[in-house]
């Protein structure tokens, strides 16, 4: 069985002392790829020290939106000069808007449709923070999705209503459960996650964040959780754990252009389990 997280910040100081355990931990698991999320360009190139080290690790670059004041003229080419200067780069992200408590509202939102466009230009997808926004950032997304065209896109570590969660859905996005999916008040959430098509569900720890049930006692997540989340995902859709963690890495495969090494690129036609197809549509 594979399983891809498709967030991680595996550079954060809590990891340093032992990331090789962590690594060994996640292969364990059976997670064969990650995607390591930048919250600014300033970490470009720590991250990329990182997928030297880890061939497993592909990421993403961007600006994260509660550090939008970092932003500058130079910022839109810095981000752009990176994508391009690594194949390991297969997303802008993580970008956004988050309005808890926020009083820049309309910075972020400048900040974010620029990377949107970067985004568009190098036609890479996006990964997307959407916390407190989620009406503001659909009404933005269907605005330059009709002037400018689509952009491939993930909001992660999603926590929206199920009705907010189909206003992306609508616009082409593929929805990120993260640990807070197995937690036992999150209601809505797994609502949420029992009505996303298979074809556009994905998974991610969005460590060292979110540590899910049974680990939710840790103060460190780890991408070999991202297990317990698939698990969940399994039970509130009434499928088998193989079949999520199959859906769910070919998905993580189309969006971010992934192959795997262990298996080659996985399609919808490798999708099958005990001679059954894996796909199960939620009713």
């Amino acid at each position: 069985m594979q399983l891809i997280d498709t967030h991680v910040h595996i550079n954060f100081d809590s990891f340093q002392a032992d990331l090789e355990d962590v690594a060994q931990n996640w292969r364990d698991a059976g997670v064969v790829h990650l995607v390591h999320s930048c919250v600014e360009p300033s970490e470009f190139e720590r991250t990329q020290a990182l997928a030297d080290r880890f061939p497993e690790l592909s990421f993403a670059v961007g600006l994260h939106p509660l550090d939008v004041e970092k932003w500058t003229a130079d910022s839109a080419a810095q981000i752009l000069s990176f994508a391009m200067s690594d194949a390991r780069v297969v997303a802008i992200g993580e970008i956004g808007l988050d309005f808890y408590k926020a009083e820049n509202q309309d910075q972020q939102e400048s900040v974010f449709l620029a990377q949107l466009a970067i985004a568009r230009q190098l036609d890479r997808p996006v990964i997307i923070h959407c916390r407190d926004a989620a009406a503001r950032m659909a009404e933005l997304m269907r605005s330059f999705w009709a002037n400018h065209g689509a952009v491939q896109a993930v909001m992660h570590c999603w926590s929206g209503t199920p009705e907010e969660t189909q206003w992306f859905l609508d616009l082409g996005c593929y929805i990120s459960f993260s640990g807070i999916v197995t937690f036992k008040n999150a209601k809505q959430v797994q609502e949420s996650a029992r009505g996303v098509p298979d074809d556009r569900l994905l998974i991610e720890t969005d460590c060292p964040f979110l540590a899910p049930v049974p680990k939710r006692g840790e103060r460190r997540n780890q991408p070999a959780y991202v297990r317990y989340v698939a698990e969940q995902l399994a039970q509130l859709r009434q499928v088998p754990l193989e079949s999520i963690a199959a859906q769910t890495t070919a998905n993580a495969c189309r969006l971010f252009g992934l192959t795997l090494p262990e298996a080659g690129r996985l399609t919808l036609d490798d999708l099958t389990l005990e001679g059954q197809p894996a796909l199960v549509t939620p009713s």
